[in-house]
C-alpha cells in the first residue's frame, strides 16, 4: 500500500484500480450522494469507464486518497487534494467523500488538515480552497474546522438536488493565514 498521508488514525494512499468496489459501494449509498446527485447513485459503468479514470489521471502529488481507518483497514472513502485540470498547480481543490460508518467522527477534519499540512508544507501551495452546497452544513462545518475560510456563494443549475437553489459556497485558507495558524498567538510587542 503507498501511503502519500497517514494521520492519528487514517492512512490516505491513492486510488487504485483496485478500489472500483469501494467507490461502487460508496457512490450507492442515497445520504452520501444527498448533495452530490439528489441520492441518485453513481452506476458501475460509470465509476468504471468515467469517474476511476478521471480519478487516476491526477499524477504527482496531487489527486485522489483512498481513506484507510488504521485500526480495521477498512474503506472509509476519499479525500482530494488536486487542482482541477486546467487551473494552477498552487491552488488546490480539497474534498472529500466518507461513508455513512465514518460519519461524525472527525475523520473528514483529521483528512482535511493533513493534506492541507500537505499542500502548504511539500507542495508549495498558495491556496487551498473547498467548495459545497449551502445547505451541506456538516461538509461547511468540517472546512471551518479544518481552518478554511468562508469566501463566496455562487448559482448552480442542479434542481436535482434539494437545496442547490440555495447555491454553493467556497472556502479558502490562504498561504500566509496558515502560517499565521501555525506560528499561533503573537505577544504584543
Amino acid at each position: 500500500m503507498q501511503t502519500c498521508v497517514e494521520t492519528e488514525r487514517l492512512i490516505l494512499r491513492r486510488i487504485t484500480e483496485d478500489d472500483a468496489d469501494n467507490l461502487v459501494e460508496l457512490d450507492s449509498d442515497p445520504e452520501v450522494m444527498r448533495y452530490l446527485s439528489g441520492g441518485e447513485p453513481t452506476s458501475r459503468e460509470k465509476i468504471v469507464s468515467e469517474v476511476l479514470p478521471r480519478i487516476l489521471s491526477y499524477t504527482g502529488d496531487q489527486g485522489f486518497f483512498a481513506a484507510i481507518e488504521k485500526s480495521t483497514e477498512e474503506f472509509l472513502g476519499w479525500f482530494h487534494l488536486r487542482a482541477k485540470h486546467g487551473e494552477p498547480e498552487d491552488e488546490p481543490e480539497l474534498g472529500y467523500r466518507l461513508r455513512k460508518i465514518a460519519w461524525g467522527k472527525g475523520y473528514a477534519t483529521e483528512g482535511s488538515v493533513a493534506l492541507i499540512q500537505k499542500a502548504f508544507s511539500e507542495l508549495g501551495a498558495r491556496r487551498v480552497y473547498a467548495e459545497a452546497l449551502a445547505v451541506n452544513i456538516t461538509s461547511r462545518r468540517v472546512m471551518e474546522k479544518a481552518g478554511l475560510r468562508y469566501v463566496r456563494s455562487f448559482h448552480v443549475d442542479r434542481p436535482e438536488i434539494p437545496g442547490s437553489e440555495q447555491g454553493v459556497v467556497e472556502y479558502e485558507l490562504l498561504r500566509a493565514d496558515w502560517e499565521s495558524l501555525r506560528r499561533g498567538p503573537q505577544a504584543p510587542g
